[in-house]
């Protein structure tokens, strides 16, 4: 059973910094690609990064330069470093879990990030 617990959202000023983490559980790392995803009030679920076994990453547009995902493939937890932050990063920001092979998806509840002065 593949469990995803998001820690780290919360307040912060545009222009600021945070960092969230995912704590993974019940997989082998190699199985699988890790993400974040966000979703924002009234707009549809939307990639942020996402970053494979071997430390291959991909990221949004909207948060290139901005962002940075991190892994650790011996204790499974993925981070997500956001700097400049923008009011429009304001979501809720889901840790993904897609298994390599069927692409089968794993979330975790989320956790709320939100940039506002």
């Amino acid at each position: 059973q593949v469990q995803l617990v998001e820690s780290g959202g919360g307040l912060v000023q545009p222009g600021g910094s945070l960092s969230v983490s995912c704590a993974a559980s019940g997989i082998i790392a190699s199985n699988y690609v890790m993400g974040w995803y966000r979703q924002a009030p009234g707009k549809q679920r939307e990639l942020v990064a996402t970053i494979t076994f071997g430390g291959t990453t991909n990221y949004a547009h909207s948060v290139k330069g901005r962002f940075t995902i991190s892994r650790d493939n011996a204790k499974n937890p993925v981070s997500l470093q956001m700097n400049s932050l923008k009011s429009e990063d304001t979501a809720v920001y889901y840790c993904n879990a897609r298994t390599v092979v069927l692409f089968r998806d794993s979330w975790g509840q989320g956790t709320q990030v939100t940039v506002s002065s």
